[in-house]
Formats: structure tokens, sequence, C-alpha cells
């Protein structure tokens, strides 16, 4: 007897993850699977590390991007220490700098004063700001307790902390591609469904301006739309002006793949149904169409932030993007446009690479929101 229901026994028990699993909707088996990318997790924790640094910048960074210090011009990053020839040190610290002047070369020398420890402090006071544009505030995530400067990242030729500059630089640099993704997304997703859903003279129309304006080099283009903006237009002008421009090509590929799931979705029959019981096209695209492949639209703009965060980054380094006095990645890393400056001042290299981390952030969890959206994967 024991025999006979042992076997159903362990059969229900091996069947109950299984009618677990069948009631997950799609968007939990998405996150699932997700979760079990590990990289792109890891990845998507970076991420948002970097937006949350963005959000609160001037917190963040222990000084304004305009704040000068004249006796630090060109000044190397200091390194964060807890050892030195005194012994072990539970406080971080770090040495002051002391400025001299090559005669022979007329260059710039910091040497490092170590006989007094600057220690390191977190939450300090220093100068004001307004925390998200509207709270007064003068607390910094750290800072020295005598009020000595310290530059993590180093400074640049007129003195200003590369840190800080970089903290307030991903603001635009990182927002700007969020808000460029979702220009594109938006025209791609109107005009690939009324080419794919409507058809006809409609659908020439919209497929021979998208091969037009895919067949024009992107570089030139932006760099031609860049230049026509009015020089004398303020910082949020020019910031929108940017991303309309990284938007105009963006949304052609979006539209083509679009157009192609319409294509196979218009004849289906809960498209049929919706079509007659009145619903007007716009109906049918957003509360029918959109929704069956939203997956795809989410892994869309995941990788198309990078793209279009290269392109701010090109365009103001170039000096045809954000100008000074703004501040982003592109527009810091135009102070190593020759080589003599990255041989002799190679930290403003350092934007470059946070382009490169969040560029390479974006393309993992790209990769792993497309691998959680594919079911056959």
């Amino acid at each position: 007897m024991d025999n006979k229901t042992s076997p159903s026994t362990s059969t229900s028990a091996d069947l109950a993850p299984a009618k677990k699993r069948q009631v997950l909707s799609q968007w939990q088996l998405m996150k699932l699977r997700f979760l079990q990318h590990r990289i792109a997790v890891v990845a998507l924790i970076v991420l948002a590390l970097f937006y949350l640094a963005a959000i609160f910048a001037p917190l963040v960074a222990p000084y304004g991007p305009h704040i000068r210090h004249r006796s630090y011009q060109n000044a190397p990053p200091q390194i964060i220490r807890f050892w030195d020839e005194d012994g072990f040190s539970l406080r971080p610290f770090f040495f002051d700098q002391e400025q001299t002047l090559d005669m022979s070369t007329l260059t710039r020398m910091y040497t490092l004063d170590t006989s007094e420890r600057k220690y390191l402090r977190f939450f300090v006071n220093g100068h004001p700001y307004k925390l998200l544009g509207f709270i007064p505030a003068d607390i910094h995530l750290f800072g020295s307790e005598d009020g000595t400067p310290i530059f993590l990242f180093g400074t640049d030729n007129l003195g200003r902390d590369l840190f800080s500059r970089v903290m307030y630089g991903s603001q635009i640099s990182l927002s700007i591609g969020l808000v460029g993704v979702f220009l594109s997304l938006v025209l791609g997703l109107i005009l690939g469904g009324i080419s794919g859903l409507l058809g006809g003279h409609v659908d020439n129309v919209i497929q021979r301006a998208i091969e037009i304006l895919m067949s024009i080099p992107s570089i030139p283009l932006w760099m031609a739309l860049s230049a026509a903006l009015p020089p004398h237009w303020p910082q949020i002008r020019v910031y929108f002006g940017i991303t309309v421009i990284l938007s105009i090509l963006g949304w052609t590929g979006v539209a083509r793949v679009v157009r192609g799931k319409f294509l196979s979705l218009r004849e289906e029959e809960f498209v049929l149904s919706a079509r007659t019981f009145g619903a007007s096209n716009f109906e049918i695209i957003y509360r029918h169409l959109i929704p069956s492949f939203m997956s795809y639209v989410i892994v869309n703009v995941t990788l198309s932030v990078p793209g279009m965060i290269m392109g701010e980054t090109a365009l103001s380094f170039l000096g045809l993007g954000m100008r000074a006095p703004a501040v982003s990645w592109g527009t810091l890393l135009q102070d190593a446009q020759n080589i003599r400056t990255v041989a002799l001042q190679p930290w403003l290299m350092i934007p470059g690479l946070f382009v490169v981390f969040v560029v390479l952030a974006f393309n993992f969890v790209g990769d792993g929101l497309r691998d959680a959206a594919d079911p056959y994967s």
C-alpha cells in the first residue's frame, strides 16, 4: 500500500513547482530570468549608483563645478590612505600638496607634505547649494577637518576639482540619454505603428523618409544640426536642442521593427475584434498592439541609451554640443584634446572612463533583459 501511494506523492511534489511557475505572469518570469543573469544585475546596481550620484551631485561633490583653487592648478589626484610611516590609522587621511615651479620647463610640480595628516570627515559643511534645485543645503558627503582642499581626481588648468565636475557633468550626460531615447521611442512607436497598421501610401511615405534619414551619415548630420543652434541660446535650450538632434535618427530603427511587428499582428483575432467594436487606430496601437511586444520596447530602450550618451559626448567633445560654462562629460574631455595635456595631466581623461563604464553597464543590462524576454534563449 505504501509503495503504491509514494509515487503519486512524489509526483505531486514534483509538479508543485511547475504549477506555481505556470501561474506567473510574463513580467514575473522576465524578472526571475533577469535575476539569474548575474552580470546584468551587477550592471543594474552600478547604473543605479551612477544615477543616484547624478541626482544628488551637489551633495556628493565636495565643491561646486566652477569653484577655483588658484594654488592647485593642474594638481594630480590625491590618495586616501589608512597608513603611512607613522603606522596604521582607523580614520582615512590624505596629505596636502605643495606647489613649486620648475624654472627649466615652466611647469608646476607638486610634492606631498607628509609632515601632517589631513583627516577625512563625512557630511561636512561647505559652500551652499540647492539640492534637487530647490532645497537649500550646505552639507557635502566628504571633506577635510581643517578645510584643506581634497582632489580625488585632481584639478584642471583653472584649479577646479575634477571629481566635482564629473559628478555635476553626469546630470547632463546621463539624463540626455534617457530623454533622447524617450523621444526616439515615442516617434518610432507612433510612426512605425501608423505605417504598419494603415499600409498603402502612408506606409510608403514613412518608409521612404526612414530610408532617406538612414542613408545620411549620422556624425556629419549631427554636426550640421548642432552648428545651426544659435550661439546666444541659454544652456537649457541648447540641452533640449541637442536632445532633439540625437532623437532625429534614433527613431528610424524602432519604427522599422514596430512596423514589422504590426504587420504580423494586425490580422490577429484580437485586433480584428477591437476594430469590429469601433476602436480607433490609436486605441488599437496603444491598448492592444504595443503591450503585445512591450518586452522588446524595454530592451530597445536599454540598448539605445548608450548610443545617445556617446552622441552627446562626441558632439560636446568636438565643441558642437554643450558649451561652457555647462558641464558634461563631453565638455570635460575637451581639456584632453592634445597629446601634451594627456602626457602631463592624464587624470583629465577620467571622464572618458565614466563614459566607458556607463556604456558597458547599459549593454550588460540590455543583454540580460534580452535574454529574459526571449522564451527560447
